[in-house]
């Protein structure tokens, strides 16, 4: 355990030294910027309006808004997973760094598990701060809350986690470039098996809705955001295709489960195979 501490502290002061928090802080502020001019304009616009006020389009259209920012934080935080362990583990090796790290009386799996804790607990800050100011900004500008935020930040997280966990593992073999490359690819699979197997079901199409969920098994990155957007939605406007955020398929408990263990395994996996190979 404490050579895990040791190579997460360094692993953070690196990407202190690189400016990666930096960048990524100044990113997510800039978005929430723009998307709270966007959404003070759109309150004024329509408090102002000298046609009487339809509550209930108001509330839909607001938690339309609401829905898209965190879509698009869902997104920025997947990337920024990957990202954040694309290079860390291919390029060390490739610059000759981790042959000196190695040569420390620290394990393999140690180094690993080390990095991954700390680009995780960098991911789920982010998380935190991107998905806590949509809440806020929608609050404060348009007097509007979203429910079920509890139990929809684990389930983005989880998402997030799939996908450093890929990038991490990925890099004890590939370089830099393929695992990026891979590591992309690897969430557009799954963001694709999302929409095939939501478009299955509100289609009727029992071939569809299974290959859909064939994909979300092994790629369930996107199932976790539709997770997330079930626990985001109000109950009426559940399963009902009126905005692109409609459920036809509803991830299972036991999809949650799936992905939990799939981070388990691909990190074992990672583990195992970095401790064979050669520096």
């Amino acid at each position: 355990m404490r050579g895990i501490l040791t190579i997460a502290y360094l692993t953070w002061i690196e990407a202190r030294r690189r400016r990666i928090v930096l960048a990524a802080v100044l990113g997510g502020l800039a978005f929430l910027v723009v998307f709270g001019v966007a959404a003070f304009f759109i309150h004024r616009g329509i408090t102002s309006s000298p046609e009487p006020v339809n509550l209930v389009q108001m509330r839909i259209g607001y938690q339309f808004m609401t829905l898209a920012g965190l879509y698009v934080v869902n997104f920025l935080t997947v990337g920024l997973a990957i990202m954040l362990a694309v290079d860390t583990l291919s390029g060390e090796i490739a610059s000759g760094v981790m042959q000196t790290l190695a040569a420390k009386p620290i394990r393999r799996g140690e180094i690993v598990l080390g990095k991954w804790l700390t680009y995780w607990l960098m991911t789920a800050a982010y998380l935190l701060l991107l998905a806590g100011g949509i809440y806020l900004v929608m609050r404060v500008f348009a007097g509007f809350e979203q429910s079920g935020m509890a139990r929809a930040l684990p389930l983005m997280l989880l998402a997030a986690t799939v996908m450093l966990t890929v990038s991490i593992a990925g890099g004890v073999r590939m370089t830099t470039i393929t695992n990026g490359i891979v590591s992309f690819a690897f969430y557009g699979i799954a963001f694709i098996g999302g929409w095939v197997e939501q478009i299955g079901t509100f289609a009727s199409s029992a071939a569809a809705h299974y290959i859909g969920t064939a994909i979300s098994l092994v790629s369930p990155a996107d199932a976790m955001w539709r997770a997330a957007t079930f626990e985001l939605l109000p109950s009426i406007m559940r399963g009902l295709p009126i905005t692109p955020f409609a459920l036809g398929s509803v991830p299972s408990t036991a999809m949650i489960v799936w992905a939990i263990g799939f981070v388990v395994a691909v990190l074992a996996l990672g583990v195992y195979l970095f401790g064979r190979r050669p520096l």
